[in-house]
């Protein structure tokens, strides 16, 4: 049976603050030791993920750290304020576009991802790309030529022709937009 510690009386807790007010890293040590079970059980319940509830834990140790200087004892208790400081943070994480995205992903080890190979018959030069090319004007062809048939970076291919940089990139941009022209069928 595991006995839970006992809660700190208001003289120790009173202590305790003092001791984070003052910076003093052996009271964080101390305030994770008491608190953070119980700290992280409740974002457990709030998140429904191990993993990130202790992700969240330690974060939200790092704003009580940070912030303790907004803990007022005439409001509430210590590990009430640290609850909603974690929890508050609980929410701001899940409530953002990255964790949306993160949590509507699987991950890959979990399931059977199929490997296919490339189909044999697909040749990137076949598409006709060399052939629109004809169509460029003959600064726009020799910039798209180094760099997508060549190989070279716009650096290099501003190196090899000897012109500046942002001309490399002007050229190749016009040639982009004159290929998507190229490319697309008639009358569209």
């Amino acid at each position: 049976m595991s006995s839970t510690p006992a809660l700190p009386t208001a003289t120790s807790e009173a202590v305790l603050v003092q001791r984070l007010l003052g910076r003093d890293e052996q009271a964080l040590r101390l305030l994770q030791d008491r608190y953070g079970r119980n700290l992280q059980l409740v974002l457990v319940r709030l998140v429904r993920d191990e993993a990130l509830a202790q992700d969240l834990l330690q974060e939200g140790l790092l704003k009580i750290w940070q912030g303790i200087s907004a803990y007022d004892p005439a409001r509430g208790r210590l590990f009430t304020w640290m609850v909603r400081v974690c929890c508050n943070h609980a929410i701001d994480v899940m409530r953002s576009p990255r964790q949306k995205f993160h949590s509507s992903t699987q991950p890959l080890e979990g399931k059977s991802a199929q490997r296919a190979p490339a189909p044999t018959t697909f040749h990137p030069e076949h598409i006709g790309i060399r052939e629109l090319t004809q169509g460029l004007k003959p600064r726009q062809r020799e910039v798209i030529e180094l760099l997508y048939f060549g190989g070279c970076t716009q650096v290099e291919t501003a190196e090899e022709l000897g012109i500046p940089l942002a001309t490399v990139k002007t050229r190749a941009r016009a040639a982009l937009v004159a290929l998507a022209a190229l490319a697309r069928p008639a009358g569209r």
